[in-house]
């Protein structure tokens, strides 16, 4: 069953990224920090206008000092919004780009492919883990620069005041991002057990449903029900889990910064009371000078302390982020990016197989694999236009061989040759856009029946009223006209998914290699019989290659290949 990421096979590993290369741009970054820069101008002047009013000034002295703190209030809050908004758009951007790289990337993973990771790791991190990148990158990627920027401008602006003060919030600022480290430690690997569960979980949940009819046979609902209790009642635990060090790490943080405050506060009072004389580079602090650097004393702190209210959001984003680039990196592609063009309407020749010394074994089969492969040395030639049966007894490669002409996995050793030319990863997306497969289990998606025969092509609606009518589907496309298909064929029965998955092939007109894994298992007689008549009917032309256990099918072909445990892998007998 589908429920983890597949077994590693040994393939060259990238780095998982640390996160530091996704940032939301310099303009945001520049206007949230100048934005808490402002602040010291606002609290000069507010010094400033309180020192004057000790002094004996009228009101008029701090009416043009209030005006100023207004002004550069509306623009400390206009540039934050500002900057917050392009943070946030720049973050979903930058989602919308790494979702859409994931994308492209499991498009050209082969279903061969065992590295590949399953369907719940690859659902749960794209629509829920993903999402943890977008406080990420607009909330703690600008923050970790104003933690670096502001603490030191407020520093070379309280230094020339006091040093005594400036040296207090000198020795009080490294303790906050020491214990931010040791807590952030803690923090990651309890995000990187809490996502994890929640892709095993989700892979429980998917794979469970999808064999739900074998599980009600084998009357085992409830022993599921209970390990998918099991399950949520562990991912319950991890949340909580994460939950306490967030929660944690802000309040031994929290702490830290006030007593950084407090104490640059006890400085500035007992200087002002004459029992602490030092630490002032005139001399003595006056009063202006002491208000300003208690109001700069907090504003010292709060980058760091906002930093560690979303020091969890760097966690969890860097989690999402190596989760990405696990699903992006995992395995090797199969086809190169924008490489396959569609095959020509109009442009169908019949495509020669030449095969010559080819061995094959599947990865991470352990080491019993390396003892017998499932081909070692096979040669074989089918000429264009020939209908060829591939027949052999279960797991004895008849797919497998399906799979490497089509490009799906490529050989230890050996050749293909598909019209002359040679089958190679650089050449298989093109080689394939040439050929049309008919798998055992055809994918039908959520859409009309046109569209799930077009598959995003450009066809004419005569050339797919042409496709469904050889597949005899022309009937039901009368009937369900406006009918909308569910995942998987729902609305469809079992044969017309089979005919559907022929009227795809009728529709590729430039494909002039057709490959047929086992097209009429578990049906009936007469619907075998109705399915091989249109495969041939649609075959004309071209060449054909069926990997069958069907006898009858097998001997409408010009030639049948047995692939036994005598020559599996050697000469066709």
């Amino acid at each position: 069953m589908d429920t983890g990421p597949k077994a590693d096979t040994g393939k060259r590993k990238r780095r998982p990224p640390s996160g530091s290369s996704v940032s939301p741009g310099r303009l945001p970054i520049a206007l949230l920090t100048a934005a808490s820069l402002i602040w010291i101008g606002q609290a000069a002047l507010l010094a400033a206008a309180i020192g004057d009013i000790a002094a004996g000034a009228g009101a008029g002295a701090v009416i043009w000092p209030a005006v100023g703190v207004f002004l550069l209030g509306v623009l400390r809050a206009a540039m934050d919004r500002a900057g917050s908004r392009l943070a946030f758009r720049a973050a979903r951007h930058e989602l919308s780009r790494l979702r859409e790289k994931a994308v492209s990337a499991l498009a050209t993973r082969s279903p061969l492919d065992t590295s590949r990771p399953s369907s719940g790791f690859v659902a749960s991190a794209m629509a829920e883990q993903a999402e943890a990148v977008t406080p990420y990158v607009s909330r703690f990627q600008p923050l970790r620069w104003r933690a670096v920027i502001v603490p030191l401008a407020i520093f070379a602006c309280v230094f020339p005041l006091s040093w005594v003060a400036a040296l207090i919030m000198l020795i009080a600022l490294p303790l906050i991002p020491v214990f931010m480290a040791l807590i952030g430690w803690r923090a990651k690997e309890a995000s990187e057990r809490q996502l994890a569960k929640m892709g095993d979980m989700n892979a429980f949940l998917l794979d469970r449903l999808r064999g739900l009819a074998t599980i009600r046979s084998f009357d085992a609902v409830d022993r599921t029900a209970l390990r998918l209790r099991d399950e949520a009642d562990l991912l319950r635990r991890r949340t909580m889990a994460v939950l306490r060090i967030a929660f944690l790490s802000s309040a031994v943080l929290e702490l830290f910064s006030a007593l950084g405050v407090a104490m640059v506060a006890v400085y500035v009072g007992f200087h002002f009371l004459g029992q602490l004389e030092f630490g002032a580079w005139g001399g003595r602090l006056s009063l202006a000078q002491g208000v300003f650097i208690l109001m700069l004393a907090p504003a010292f702190f709060e980058p760091m302390r906002e930093l560690s209210a979303v020091w969890h959001d760097r966690a969890a984003g860097v989690a999402a982020l190596e989760a990405l680039e696990k699903v992006t990196t995992a395995g090797e592609p199969i086809v190169a990016a924008r490489e396959a063009p569609m095959a020509k309407p109009g442009g169908r020749r019949a495509s020669g197989v030449l095969i010559d010394d080819l061995h094959f074994r599947h990865a991470g089969s352990g080491h019993a694999a390396k003892d017998r492969k499932v081909f070692d040395g096979l040669s074989l030639h089918i000429e264009p236009g020939e209908r060829v049966a591939v027949m052999a007894a279960s797991g004895g490669g008849k797919s497998t061989l399906l799979a490497l002409i089509a490009g799906l996995a490529m050989p230890e050793a050996g050749t293909i040759r598909i019209g002359g030319e040679t089958l190679q990863p650089e050449t298989a997306a093109r080689l394939r856009a040439g050929m049309a497969w008919l798998g055992q289990t055809p994918h039908v998606f959520p859409g009309t029946l046109a569209g799930n025969v077009t598959l995003g092509r450009a066809m004419t609606a005569g050339a797919v009223e042409a496709a469904l009518d050889a597949a005899r589907l022309d009937e039901v496309a009368r009937q369900r006209r406006r009918m909308v298909l569910g995942e998987s064929g729902v609305g469809l029965s079992g044969g017309e998914v089979l005919r559907l998955a022929v009227a795809r092939a009728a529709a590729a007109e430039g494909a002039g290699l057709v490959l047929a894994d086992e097209p009429t298992a578990h049906l009936d007689r007469a619907s075998a019989d109705e399915i091989t008549d249109m495969l041939l009917e649609v075959a004309n032309g071209r060449t054909l290659i069926v990997a069958t256990h069907d006898p009858v099918l097998a001997a409408r072909m010009d030639r049948v290949v047995m692939l036994d445990d005598r020559n599996a892998g050697g000469w066709p007998a």
